[in-house]
């Protein structure tokens, strides 16, 4: 992150930064935190209030009685299998093929014992051998007394722990420490969501409110975390947050006019009889505003970058003269999120939207029934919000840029200056 905090003179020697850039700077940051510290502030007490209690939530205790108590998913070798054929084929559907495995349970309980379970014609499809490895669903039988086995899943430990190492290197490689700290800040971002959020949520409080906090908790930490303590990060914060109450409004005014019940789809009737009283339609508000996290962040923090990168390059440009040569930038920014946005989606739904071409439903139909119409309107709010983030986000850095000059140009630095240990103040 030390990238550009100083500057290389012609034979290569390396010089600190220009006094008054960092001056400027340093002046942009205090400016910023006037607004970002009652926010942070609010964050934080909204964190105390709405954090779950803890105890089991309604849903919670629903869940259990549809699944037996203790039940434990251990892995399991195959020892042998016997195949048959379980569904004769029929028209154009070739014959079905299942099978029946004898498993080694390799961990719980009842390790070292051997089992046998009926495999389904889906999962003998997939090539299963004998030596291969599966998850299975113990059930105790603390009613019956007759422990009983299903297959559950195939274990994915090896090639998602191996993609995850993958990952993390290529990023520790390419960005080194700002991407393993961008990383770092995924950890904490996935401790509020499944500590705060989710609890939240399923204790039925505001989702409005526990998306906004957590979003915002969120934010707070992971943009600083990646980016430094800068002029520019302050920036693409105060610009994220906008997009964010931004999305929040208009989802609350677009979901209440769209009638979006939250119940378009089979996990959510599920979760709705494990407790028929929560707020579904403050769900799809949640997710909307969660959902936006990412995208907002990028989109500010490259826009944040363009301005301050300007601003160094020409510090005598007023506010108008960053604003513009910015959005010139953003446009571009905003033609290519577009596509982003709508393509994530597609690809994402691509069973169901096959579903709808069988079916041959008219498209207006399709587009705006409860389905689709749901990841519609979420798209078309976020996408409002995240465009209206990038003039946003660029007027911001603009503004607090030529306030920065115009504060320290009267009082211009005449002492050297550490460099700024950030790393990224100027960008």
């Amino acid at each position: 992150m030390s990238a550009h905090s100083h500057v290389h003179g012609p034979e290569g020697e390396v010089r600190p930064p220009d006094p008054a850039a960092v001056a400027r700077r340093r002046t942009a940051v205090r400016l910023m935190l006037l607004v970002l510290v009652p926010v942070g502030i609010a964050t934080l007490v909204g964190l105390l209030v709405l954090w779950p209690s803890g105890e089991q939530t309604a849903a919670q205790r629903a869940a259990e009685s549809f699944q037996p108590p203790g039940t434990t998913y251990p892995e399991a070798t195959i020892a042998s299998l016997e195949t048959y054929e379980c569904a004769a084929a029929t028209g154009n559907a070739p014959a079905q093929v299942c099978a029946r495995a004898v498993l080694v349970v390799a961990e719980g309980e009842s390790s070292g014992d051997y089992v046998q379970v009926e495999l389904s014609s889906e999962v003998v499809a997939e090539g299963i051998e004998v030596g291969d490895e599966l998850v299975l669903n113990r059930d105790p039988g603390i009613d019956s007394g007759q422990v009983t086995y299903q297959f559950q899943d195939f274990p994915r430990s090896t090639p998602i722990i191996t993609l995850a190492l993958a990952f993390t290197l290529v990023v520790g490689a390419v960005a080194r420490l700002r991407g393993l700290l961008a990383l770092l800040g995924l950890v904490f971002a996935f401790f509020i969501l499944l500590q705060f959020m989710l609890p939240g949520l399923l204790a039925g409080s505001s989702p409005i409110w526990v998306s906004l906090v957590g979003s915002s908790a969120i934010m707070y930490v992971v943009l600083y975390l990646a980016h430094g303590f800068n002029a520019r990060t302050t920036t693409a914060l105060l610009g994220t947050l906008f997009g964010l109450a931004l999305s929040a409004v208009l989802g609350t005014i677009a979901v209440a006019a769209a009638h979006l019940t939250g119940l378009a789809n089979e996990e959510a009737v599920q979760l709705l009889q494990f407790d028929p009283t929560l707020d579904f339609s403050g769900l799809v508000l949640a997710a909307l505003v969660v959902a936006g996290l990412g995208i907002l962040n990028d989109v500010t923090i490259t826009q944040a970058s363009a301005v301050w990168q300007l601003h160094e390059v020409s510090p005598e440009m007023g506010w108008v003269q960053l604003f513009q040569r910015g959005m010139a930038i953003g446009r571009d920014h905003i033609a290519s999120t577009i596509y982003t946005i709508v393509f994530a989606y597609a690809g994402a739904a691509l069973p169901l939207l096959l579903l709808f071409d069988i079916y041959e439903r008219p498209f207006w139909t399709t587009l705006t029934g409860s389905v689709v119409g749901e990841e519609v309107v979420r798209t078309l709010v976020g996408g409002i919000a995240l465009v209206l983030a990038v003039p946003v986000t660029t007027l911001i850095g603009a503004l607090v840029a030529a306030a920065a000059t115009s504060a320290t140009s009267a009082t211009p630095a005449t002492a050297e200056l550490p460099a700024d240990r950030t790393g990224g103040a100027a960008r």
